[in-house]
């Protein structure tokens, strides 16, 4: 029997509010219960409710006494209140939803509470806004601590990050111009009556109009497009490596970079790594569709120790794990998962990274640091320091892509921040080892 829509959303939100997973791990295994007709809108409260969840909860800290025992009850206050404040469903049609999922949920004992709470909340809307309205959690719809370090960091070029952070994110494809340009690809999307635009930066991104699924899309399945955020196809673009040169792609899932990397340079002895088996799958999946083949391995970058074979690398792109700030758009659940003791741990794990990567370069080699981070303390932070540390380590980040000026230079390296129907938020340094 398939699950009430609203009661598998709670369970997923329940998860995210007790850190017991992510939206892309939690959400497929609540669709599979989820009648195939009831899972867009399923969607569309889990990733809703976990984009607006600052702002929700303390709405929710003003209806309550004290907070509800259970994650699941909360959950569903949480959910009420979006359907409430954020879709079109009829106020009486999302309460009398959400009381039944609680039933459903077998908490019968917290149905008065949340029907009192979602009631309450329709009478007082407003007051409690202007109440709130100053408030910067509940104006930037990202948790305190981020929003701070955000203001702190960018100033007034804040408020549009939040702003495009709390946006959906647009659809747009990197084309495989090893077997068909970007105008030819473009005549075939036209043809096949889906809107596109060429990306404003990177030189191979087409920017949908709408999004669609990749079956729709001329050529997927042969490879001739992939989808890839805008920012993220600068990395290949920026390490540029040459014909046959020994190339590690670290952290490399899902392989989107990688696969770039190899339709700009098919005879790459390309290698790529991650810690996680289960990803690897994913680059697998990818490198098959697009017709190319690469060393896939299953490691921990931060001990070279354990796998490298001791040949030195002409070009290395360290994809570094980090908080992934400059995604929240794509990954809402962020604001619910991260903690603000992560950034430093993070920082800690990508200065140890880089370290270890450094000495499987060669001499005149190149590694490219990347995040999708847009906290300092993760970007520039990291390796103005390592730079400073490592003599024979030296930034050369180009100002300009084609003849443009992209992204803000920083003390080391250039910050992309997330575009309304553009990039998402990343950070680039390009290294160069000396001879």
């Amino acid at each position: 029997m398939a699950a009430d829509t609203r009661a598998a959303a709670a369970q997923v939100i329940a998860a995210l509010l007790d850190g017991r997973g992510s939206l892309s791990k939690l959400l497929p295994q609540a669709e599979a219960r989820t009648a195939e007709r009831d899972r867009p809108l399923l969607r569309e409260l889990c990733y809703g409710c976990a984009r607006t969840a600052p702002r929700l909860q303390l709405v929710a800290d003003k209806l309550l006494r004290r907070p509800p025992a259970d994650k699941e009850v909360s959950a569903l206050v949480l959910l009420g209140l979006y359907q409430l404040e954020y879709t079109r469903i009829p106020d009486h049609a999302a309460i009398s939803a959400t009381v039944n999922a609680a039933r459903e949920l077998e908490h019968p004992h917290a149905t008065g509470l949340i029907n009192g709470v979602l009631r309450n909340y329709q009478r007082s809307r407003e007051q409690l806004e202007r109440k709130l309205s100053g408030n910067p959690q509940f104006s930037s719809a990202h948790p305190a601590w981020l929003q701070r370090r955000i203001k702190t960091a960018w100033g007034d070029r804040a408020r549009e990050i939040f702003r495009a952070s709390n946006a959906n994110p647009p659809m747009t494809l990197r084309v495989n111009t090893a077997r068909v340009t970007v105008a030819d690809y473009l005549a075939r999307l036209e043809q096949a009556g889906i809107a596109a635009r060429p990306c404003a930066v990177s030189p191979v991104g087409i920017t949908l109009e709408a999004p669609r699924a990749v079956q729709e899309l001329p050529g997927f399945e042969q490879g001739l497009a992939s989808v890839q955020d805008e920012s993220a196809q600068l990395a290949a673009l920026l390490l540029q490596p040459g014909p046959g040169e020994r190339v590690l792609d670290a952290c490399a899932a899902p392989g989107g970079k990688t696969c770039h990397l190899l339709e700009q340079q098919p005879d790459l002895q390309l290698s790529a790594l991650d810690i996680e088996e289960e990803r690897l799958d994913r680059v697998a999946e990818n490198l098959s569709r697009i017709g190319a083949s690469a060393e896939l391995i299953c490691a921990d970058a931060a001990e070279p120790d354990a796998w490298w074979d001791g040949q030195l690398f002409d070009r290395i792109l360290l994809d570094a794990p980090c908080s992934a700030t400059g995604v929240i758009r794509r990954n809402p659940d962020i604001k619910l998962l991260r903690r603000e003791a992560d950034i430093a741990e993070l920082a800690a794990l990508q200065t140890k990274i880089l370290r270890s990567l450094w000495k499987l370069l060669k001499p005149g080699g190149t590694l490219l640091y990347a995040t999708c981070s847009v906290l300092p303390e993760e970007n520039a932070g990291v390796v103005a320091g390592f730079v400073a540390a490592t003599p024979d380590a030296r930034d050369n980040t180009p100002q300009q892509l084609d003849g443009s000026p992209w992204g803000e230079p920083q003390a080391a390296g250039v910050q992309l921040f997330p575009e309304p129907g553009g990039g998402d938020g990343f950070y680039y340094a390009l290294l160069n080892k000396t001879e």
